[in-house]
């Protein structure tokens, strides 16, 4: 999958997180963290973001996270559907894994 333009998802609800996907200018997965319990979970969220990233096929893009509390389930369905508006792609057939 190729990032071609910025995908949005999440809200800045409490216990949510609101992830931007987009076209990164070098080459990589760049993270960019702003989270309330950052010094606690930091390098988890940042675990779980390059897993997915992996996961979906993506080499290359900016990942933009502003991070209310949310758990490791939602930061992950946030990325996907971010990537997947980023991707430009609009139905996902989606499967249980």
């Amino acid at each position: 999958m190729r990032v071609v333009k910025t995908g949005i998802a999440g809200t800045l609800e409490s216990s949510d997180v609101m992830i931007t996907v987009s076209e990164n200018t070098s080459t990589g997965i760049n993270i960019e963290l702003h989270s309330i319990v950052e010094k606690q979970f930091g390098k988890q969220i940042r675990k779980v973001i390059k897993e997915k990233m992996e996961e979906l096929d993506i080499s290359d893009a900016t990942v933009s996270v502003n991070d209310k509390g949310a758990l490791d389930c939602t930061i992950c369905a946030r990325l996907e559907a971010a990537t997947y508006r980023a991707a430009g792609i609009k139905h996902v057939r989606w499967e249980e894994k």
